[in-house]
């Protein structure tokens, strides 16, 4: 009975513990945030070479818990505008960060 008690004890440490390991933080996001967000930046990019305006070779896309950052280098304004337009309606981005610069 003693044994039971020792296994079982260290089996639901061992359970917490990786519980913890999955979770995420305000810095750093879980297993199924990354999966996600993966996700997200897979949608972005697809959408983005599927708009014939744009040079999507030059526009990078990052995803951080719902929030698509947009980077690179583009000729136009409009072509800036177009693909935020384009990054917004991707389903699941909950904001677009814009960093990207006229060549």
């Amino acid at each position: 009975m003693e044994l039971f008690k020792y296994i079982s004890t260290i089996f639901i440490a061992v359970m917490f513990a990786t519980a913890l390991g999955c979770a995420s933080t305000p810095k750093q996001s879980g297993t199924g945030e990354y999966i996600d967000d993966t996700v997200i930046t897979t949608k972005v990019k697809a959408a983005v070479l599927n708009e014939p305006s744009l040079k999507s070779a030059e526009i990078n896309v990052e995803t951080f818990k719902g929030v698509v950052q947009l980077s690179g280098f583009v000729s136009s304004e409009a072509d800036i505008n177009k693909a935020v337009e384009v990054a917004r309606s991707v389903e699941g981005v909950t904001s677009v960060k814009n960093d990207m610069r006229l060549k």
